[in-house]
């Protein structure tokens, strides 16, 4: 049985003894009148009456005196404390920590204990105090003091509110969402139930940023705001039928994240996204206009397991990027493999120009074979880059990575530069044959962001080359309706006697009288044409299309008529070959001849016909 301390007069207690002496038994009791050394009587007086909640509590744990304003706190009375187990009267117990802790400092073997709790008062309201325990001089027990801090918490949580909500929708904003985001993807938040899943919905507005900049930032926020409240309603009536409702986030500017977690699958993630390209696609009224906007969403479902925030939010914007690209107001599902594509350009992109520099790019050249004598006329550079992750890659791969960072300029001097050099030593090493020429192909880019007169006119006085024996390829819609600087680089290098061949010719705006106007000398028949040209079996044959004969006789005709020499793509079977030759194509191209070639190979074929061999379909 416990032991308490009992008071010697008919008032109760006395705390003074509570306070400053050892707990004693009834036999220990002086029963002589005394006077409470005068000492102990102001801190008696300051105990009582100050403002700060205050209990003594013994090395049992039991409340063997309290002030006014702790009763004032819990409710009740300082007599009605006494007694009383102090743990239970702050919530000690709750977890485990806590309890182990405040048992620790009521031994003496901790210093002191401090925590936070949330109490019921007697009354019904909720309060959170802050609890201190720590022990009394010559081990007396331990003071208990207890601080009412629920305005301090209160406006704790508005500041945290405000902090985690945008102050235009009043939605949860970047932070927040994120945090809910890390939560769920938190082994323990799907592993105990749910069902192991996750989905996003990233959505970003198509013209609002046009709203946003004629109408004024007003304007736009009220937009958002709205647009706001028809998401919200999107992911309340997703969530009747669901067990949980879409966390609907502003992200930022018009991107909002519409957040799945417990996702049943790809289905319930693109029914919410029908419902929110329809819900923002209805017109808007705001401030007196109608307003119209449209959705572009990024779709992401999968697996919480190994999922992380940052990988979750990077499928989605790629996702988000793809729904823009392939043309807005539509929804996108990611898709692993068209990732993975877009995975290697980055990876490609990020290595391109070091690349330059490593020397992991060659060339290989394609012979270019007169109609007429099957010989060697010339050779087209093709250039190839020996990645050392990816293998070797073909110029489909990487030339438009290069024109887009520009990294086409520096690539272009060195092809330039690889193959004018090359085709001067075939001709130091065949001095008795009729010198090739080279071809290479320029982007537009090199005309736009270098001087590619300069260039050309360095290389050929580098490499000993003669003009004529350099031809210049640029693509059919890069050539025609040129003005500018483009035409007049056209000219100037027309003018050092260098071949201007428009490549790729008849897919493009196939404009022979613009032509005449135009430094250009050569014209390369698209392989589209050829491979609509008689074929050496019956089934090939009853697929041809006889227009495209008379297309490209007549385009013939008119080149020559204008002085242009024409050079037939993809010649692959001797039939083509034939029908062109009658139809007097001056130069052909393609594996019937053939493939792409190292310049060692190229140099064996100089000096005698070029063998004429059929192979299976196809040009690199």
């Amino acid at each position: 049985m416990r032991e308490r301390a009992v008071s010697g007069t008919s008032e109760g207690p006395a705390p003074a003894a509570d306070l400053d002496r050892p707990v004693v038994t009834e036999s220990e009791i002086d029963t002589s009148p005394r006077t409470e050394p005068p000492t102990r009587q102001p801190y008696r007086s300051v105990f009582t009456a100050a403002p700060l909640a205050m209990a003594v509590v013994d090395r049992e744990g039991t409340v063997a005196s309290a002030n006014d304003a702790l009763a004032a706190l819990l409710g009740g009375s300082p007599d009605g404390l006494a007694g009383s187990v102090a743990a239970d009267l702050v919530d000690l117990t709750s977890d485990a920590r806590t309890w182990h802790a405040y048992r620790e400092v009521l031994r003496g073997r901790q210093s002191r204990l401090r925590c936070t709790r949330r109490l019921k008062h007697p009354d019904g309201h909720s309060l959170w105090v802050q609890v201190t325990v720590a022990p009394l001089p010559a081990g007396d027990g331990v003071l208990m003091s207890v601080a009412d801090i629920s305005a301090r918490r209160e406006l704790q949580a508005r500041l945290r509110h405000l902090q985690m909500h945008d102050p235009v929708t009043r939605l949860p904003n970047r932070t927040l969402f994120f945090e809910r985001l890390s939560a769920a993807l938190e082994a323990e938040s799907y592993e105990q139930s749910g069902t192991g899943r996750i989905g996003l919905c990233y959505l970003d507005l198509d013209g609002f940023k046009a709203i946003n900049d004629t109408l004024g930032h007003r304007v736009g926020d009220r937009l958002l705001a709205a647009v706001a409240e028809r998401l919200t309603r999107c992911a309340d009536e997703a969530g009747h039928t669901r067990p949980s409702i879409p966390l609907v986030a502003r992200l930022g500017g018009d991107e909002f994240a519409l957040l799945v977690e417990d996702s049943t699958g790809t289905e319930q993630l693109a029914e919410l996204a029908e419902s929110a390209l329809r819900a923002v696609q209805d017109p808007f009224d705001i401030s007196g206009q109608r307003l119209s906007v449209s959705a572009s969403i990024g779709v992401v479902e999968r697996h919480a397991a190994g999922t992380t925030p940052t990988a979750l939010m990077q499928a989605a914007d790629t996702t988000l990027y793809w729904a823009k690209a392939d043309g807005k107001a539509r929804w996108t599902l990611f898709d692993p493999e068209r990732n993975a594509h877009r995975m290697t350009r980055q990876a490609l992109a990020s290595t391109l120009r070091p690349a330059i520099d490593r020397g992991e790019f060659r060339l290989e050249y394609q012979p270019l074979v007169g109609m007429e004598d099957d010989r060697l006329h010339g050779v087209e550079a093709l250039i190839r880059w020996n990645h050392p992750q990816f293998g070797v890659l073909t110029p489909n791969r990487f030339i438009g990575l290069a024109e887009e960072d520009g990294s086409i300029v520096p690539l272009g001097r060195w092809v330039l530069r690889t193959a004018c050099g090359q085709a001067r030593r075939w001709q130091l090493d065949h001095p008795d044959e009729p010198p090739i020429f080279v071809s290479v192909n320029v982007a537009v880019r090199q005309v736009w962001d270098s001087d590619l007169v300069a260039d050309v006119a360095e290389t050929l006085a580098e490499t000993g080359l003669a003009p004529h024996l350099l031809q210049l390829e640029l693509t059919e819609s890069a050539v025609m309706g040129s003005a500018g600087r483009p035409l007049q680089t056209l000219k100037a290098l027309s003018d050092m006697g260098v071949r201007i061949a428009i490549d790729d010719f008849g897919t493009g705006y196939s404009n022979l009288a613009y032509l005449s106007r135009l430094p250009v000398s050569v014209l390369k028949l698209d392989g589209s044409f050829v491979r609509g040209f008689q074929y050496d079996d019956r089934e090939a044959a009853a697929r041809a299309n006889p227009a495209d004969e008379v297309v490209v006789e007549a385009m013939i005709q008119l080149a020559h008529r204008l002085g242009l020499t024409v050079t037939a793509e993809c010649v692959e079977t001797l039939a083509q070959a034939s029908r062109l030759r009658r139809i007097g194509c001056d130069t052909g191209q393609g594996w019937l001849y053939s493939r792409p070639v190292s310049p060692d190979r190229i140099s064996e074929l100089l000096g005698g016909a070029c063998p004429a061999r059929p192979q299976k379909a196809g040009n690199p």
